[in-house]
This record gives C-alpha cells, structure tokens and sequence, in this order.
C-alpha cells in the first residue's frame, strides 16, 4: 500500500490520510514498518490489534489485543516510534473491551477505534459437511461484519466511551466507533455513544463508495433537526439514558404505582373492551 498512500497524499493533501498497520510480535519489525508508511507522508496510524484473521499463531492481529501484557509491550514501541498519532484498533472477542482499551491509552495512544469484526463460523453446507466458505474443502472460522455487528459495536464503544470519561480526561484522546455504518443514522448512533468519529467499510463494499457522501448528507440532516452545529453538541449525549436492570424495574414498578394513584389506564381484567385492545394495552405502559 505504500505507493498508494504516496499517490492519495499527493492528489489530497489537504485531506487525512490513516495507515492501518499489523505486524507480528518483532519490535524491529514494527519499526522497520512505521518508518516506512511515515515516509510516505500519512497523518496518522491506526494499529491492528483486533483482526481475527490476523495469524494468531505469529501473535498477530487479536492475538495482541486478547493479552493486555503484550498489548501493553508492543503499544510503547510503536509510541516511541511513531511521530504521528496513534489509534488502536480493538477486538470485541474478549469479555471486557475497556481493558485493552485501557492499556493502549496508558501506553501512549492518542485514541481507540472500536469494533473490528466477531469471530464466527458463517455455516456448514449440509451436502457436503464442509464449512463454508470453502477453500479446497478446508475453512478457518473469521470476522463477521455489516449491519448484524451494530449493536454489538454500540455497546462496545459505548463501555469505552464511559471508561474514557471516567479515567482520562476524554477530550484529550478520541474514540472512533466502527461497526455496521451504513446512513446517517447509524453514524449518529456512534457519536451518542461517546465516538469522535465514525468509519465504514463493509457499507462501501456493498453499496460503492457514493454511501459515503449519502451518510454525511443524512447525518447533516439529523443535526438539522435537532439544531446542533457540531459534533460536540450531542457526542456523548445519550451515555446519560442508560443505567441498571434493577434501576429499571424500580422506575417501572415506581410509574405502575404513579397511574394507578391517578387511576390512568385499565383497573381490572372486566375493563378489556376486546376492540379498544392496543390503545387499552399502551395506557398501561410507561413512556
């Protein structure tokens, strides 16, 4: 990719231009490497340590983002390597993602970016018995994507977004939130959970990269709608609506009692209509 990035700098330089990196666990090798996407003249470097196709086996990839102390070792040499900023990138396959995430900020990073893909295994054909896909009837489980991750990407940044907040002062480091991006919508999502930025990548392999410009004119128009002029107006604003299960059955149980006290919605079974079922059912909801 190295003549590559030399060619976007030179046609953009006026524009950002990120180098995801990957290397296995050799500290002169991520040297070797970081000096020679620098050289090309790229802005910034955002470090694989999530990619489940990453060749574990050569400590790759999730392979370093899975063991905080090799996280921790081969993030101080990047960072006192690199003279760039430094994102980086974790892998939902772990129980709790704000302890990677944790680490790489302690080690010098200047930001994270969350999801890469979930492990998983896309099926088995049930003629053959061989899994799919296939590769001379042999597979190897990888990285699900796209809209099915969103959720689980959410969540994920969201965590980190709270840890960032609570540990480091978060408006000295960033968050970019990836996962399942494909409107306005789904961007805006991210940023309400905490993320500076937002990336895709299975959207424009799906869709061509004009979704690019369809999502920032849709995201322009939710901002619109609720008069923000920037991303700092609603970065993080939705953080505050979320709490416990047991807190959530207290404020239930706390309405329930609430509209009965002003006697709102049904008292008893005799008061069904039968007809009247749905607008009968919502009265007994809370907002």
């Amino acid at each position: 990719m190295l003549k590559e990035f030399k060619q976007l700098k030179a046609l953009y330089p006026d524009k950002i231009l990120i180098a995801s990196i990957m290397e296995e666990y050799n500290k002169a090798a991520w040297e070797e490497l970081i000096d020679r996407v620098e050289e090309t003249g790229i802005d910034a470097i955002e470090v694989n340590f999530s990619c489940p196709h990453g060749m574990p086996e050569r400590k790759m990839g999730a392979a370093v983002g899975q063991d905080c102390r090799l996280l921790e070792e081969v993030c101080g040499w990047i960072n006192a390597k690199a003279t760039v900023p430094v994102w980086a990138k974790m892998t939902p396959n772990i129980t709790d993602i704000t302890e990677p995430a944790r680490v790489a900020l302690r080690s010098g990073s200047e930001g994270v970016s969350a999801i890469n893909t979930i492990m998983s295994v896309m099926g088995i054909d049930l003629k053959t018995l061989r899994p799919e896909p296939c590769v001379e009837g042999y597979s190897t489980p990888g990285g699900y994507s796209c809209k099915a991750v969103h959720p689980i990407a959410l969540g994920k940044v969201m965590s980190i977004a709270k840890m960032m907040k609570s540990e480091f002062n978060d408006k000295d480091y960033s968050l970019s939130g990836i996962g399942g991006v494909e409107t306005g919508g789904d961007a805006a999502e991210f940023i309400l959970l905490g993320a500076n930025t937002v990336q895709v990548c299975t959207g424009v392999m799906m869709h061509g990269y004009g979704l690019v410009k369809r999502l920032c004119e849709e995201l322009k128009d939710f901002m619109k709608m609720h008069n923000f002029s920037s991303i700092e107006d609603f970065r993080g604003a939705s953080i505050e609506y979320f709490t416990t299960h047991t807190e959530l059955v207290r404020m239930q149980q706390e309405a329930i009692q609430q509209r009965k006290a002003v006697r709102k919605g049904l008292q008893s079974d005799k008061d069904w209509t039968g007809d009247g079922f749905v607008k009968e059912t919502l009265s007994m909801v809370s907002n």
